[in-house]
């Protein structure tokens, strides 16, 4: 017994399946790689920003590294917050104007967001923090509320 090929009308209705199929795949594919690509944060490390010379001047970009153990100044009265972010490698003096994440301190990892100067410096618009996702309560006779205070004072914690 042998079947008869498909009519032209089922060829048809085959292909269009197909054809609908894909156009869904291909539809969720960019939906997966453009709602990604949007929610990824890329940055420069100071040694590859540092690398780019004049290309990277004054142009809106994210700088990621450590803030370097004793070289943050905050000045309350101006809201001026000045420190260095390193990779190991090179250095870049950051500044920012408005008060700092709670959280903010020397030996910690950071991404800014901003435009480098021509002056070498990095001017920030938003500073993002790394802290440890491990919770120390307050030492006893510490108060939570002063934790963020040490920033204010310059007092070590």
């Amino acid at each position: 017994m042998t079947t008869a090929p498909p009519s032209r009308t089922q060829r048809r209705k085959r292909h269009r399946l197909i054809a609908g199929g894909l156009v869904i795949v291909a539809a969720i594919a960019a939906l997966v790689v453009f709602g990604l690509g949007r929610n990824l944060v890329y940055f420069y490390t100071p040694a590859e920003l540092l690398a780019q010379g004049a290309d990277a001047v004054d142009r809106p970009l994210r700088l990621g590294g450590l803030v370097q153990d004793g070289s943050v100044s905050w000045k309350p009265a101006s809201r001026e917050l000045r420190f260095l972010v390193t990779d190991g490698d090179a250095t870049v003096e950051v500044r920012q104007t408005g008060v700092p994440p709670a959280l903010f301190q020397g030996g910690m990892g950071v991404v800014v967001e901003g435009r480098y100067r021509a002056d070498g410096t990095f001017h920030a618009t938003n500073l993002m923090v790394k802290h440890s996702e491990e919770y120390a309560p307050p030492k006893p006779g510490e108060d939570p509320h002063d934790a963020s205070k040490t920033l204010l004072t310059g007092e070590d914690r």
